[in-house]
């Protein structure tokens, strides 16, 4: 991300140079340069922000592979309004009209010049040779994702599936190593035959062979936590994340909270007619429902929500899924545009939610994957929130019915947010969300 970043910033620099020389017909002056530099400066920081909140630099197959023409352009076409509001409306020193929609058309020319024929070439470093060393679903989908990938360096030559015997398991691996003269070995760490293989994995290291956990490089490229290797010990080794003292973090996440569900709860109160008089047009019945959740340390907590169903579906219809309520028309319309959310930015105000955080559960539901799902309690350590990492790449949401296969999936995202949670991962979240809502409204 850090390679992209900066050659994007690069990109808009050089961009912004060649623009004044079409536009003057010379090499840019330094005084020509003070003069529009740091005006466009402020505009290169928000484009990286526009960027990230589009999903410009994640770590994504779609990414890796160089599919990244739609989003350039997107990108570039919300770069265009906002160069358009920020010059013609904010007080800048500068008003380049004709500047602006040359510089536009250079920085996408360069833009998929550097991130589709440069990127490539200065991102590849030369493969090195390793072995896949674990068993099961998450193992095999890292293998596959990895292999014949160029956005990788790995270059995995075999797999290594544990057997039951340890010393068969060390005999293959030995034996693999040999044969491919691999430099890297990527293992489950956490399988209890490769642990058992510790001191031979260990003495391999004086050999100059490396060794990689396969978790946490599943971790890096999936942008999830495997399931398939959390335990106790994984648990032990991460809590501090969830349970320690980050009080700056958190002090600054609360505030953030407040000051936020203020504005937009006082600015959502536009929507409160409408909705009424629509709710009331179909069915006439109640404008609000409330629900509970299970929120931070397992407990109760009560959300408000504009109602979407025919009733009150609070999640208390046991494993059969199956509910009596159906959705109404115009909640068809609140769900999809998010708009019968809008009425918990009171409840983030009040402290029960979080802006981000894992999706508030029904509790009824929460004790079903408690029993079928190992350490899905785990979730509970922070403060649920309005959206999540899991709500944003999470493809197959679980809704209002047991899912446990889907559920299991979105634990895995929920994980990485209690792991990885930062101010930085916050703001990622929320611009992502954004632009999902807008996109929403938009259709």
């Amino acid at each position: 991300m850090a390679l992209l970043v900066v050659g994007d910033l690069v990109t808009y620099l050089f961009s912004l140079i060649l623009t004044l020389a079409i536009r003057y017909g010379e090499i840019p002056s330094h005084y020509l340069l003070a003069k529009h530099i740091p005006s466009f400066v402020i505009l290169f920081v928000i484009f990286i922000i526009v960027g990230i909140s589009v999903g410009l630099y994640d770590n994504k197959p779609a990414i890796i592979r160089n599919k990244s023409s739609g989003l350039i352009i997107q990108v570039q076409i919300i770069n265009v309004i906002i160069g358009v509001v920020f010059f013609y409306f904010a007080p800048v020193a500068i008003s380049p009209k004709a500047n602006l929609f040359i510089y536009f058309i250079i920085s996408t020319a360069l833009l998929f010049l550097w991130r589709v024929v440069m990127f490539p070439v200065v991102s590849s470093a030369k493969k090195q040779g390793s072995i896949m060393v674990g068993g099961g679903d998450d193992i095999t989908d890292l293998f596959k994702e990895i292999t014949g990938n160029a956005r990788y360096n790995l270059d995995f030559k075999e797999h290594v599936i544990p057997t039951a015997s340890r010393q068969e398991t060390t005999d293959a691996i030995s034996r693999a190593v040999n044969e491919t003269k691999s430099s890297i070995i990527v293992a489950d760490l956490r399988n209890p035959i490769i642990e058992a293989s510790m001191p031979f994995l260990y003495s391999l290291i004086f050999s100059g062979t490396k060794i990689i956990d396969a978790s946490k490089l599943y971790e890096a490229v999936f942008d999830r936590i495997p399931l398939s290797m959390v335990g106790e010990r994984w648990l032990i080794e991460n809590s501090n994340t969830a349970l320690g003292n980050r009080r700056i973090y958190d002090t600054f996440k609360r505030v953030m909270d407040i000051v936020v569900s203020i504005v937009c709860g006082l600015i959502s109160l536009v929507f409160y007619p409408f909705v009424w008089i629509a709710i009331k047009i179909e069915d006439s019945g109640p404008i609000f429902v409330r629900q509970n959740r299970t929120g931070k340390n397992g407990k109760l907590i009560e959300i408000i929500k504009f109602r979407s169903m025919s009733g009150n579906d609070d999640g208390k219809y046991g494993f059969s899924g199956d509910t009596k309520h159906i959705v109404t028309r115009v909640g068809k319309f609140i769900r999809s545009s998010r708009i019968d959310e809008l009425p918990q930015f009171w409840n983030v105000i009040k402290g029960d939610l979080s802006l981000i955080g894992p999706r508030p559960e029904f509790p009824s539901l929460g004790l079903i994957y408690e029993k079928e799902i190992p350490y899905y309690s785990v979730r509970y350590l922070v403060k649920p929130g309005l959206s999540g990492w899991a709500q944003i790449y999470h493809q197959a949401h679980p809704h209002h019915a047991v899912a446990t296969e889907e559920t299991r999936d979105k634990l895995s995202y929920d994980l990485y947010y209690i792991k990885n949670r930062s101010l930085i991962l916050d703001l990622k979240i929320a611009l992502r969300t954004l632009q999902v809502f807008l996109k929403r409204v938009g259709k």
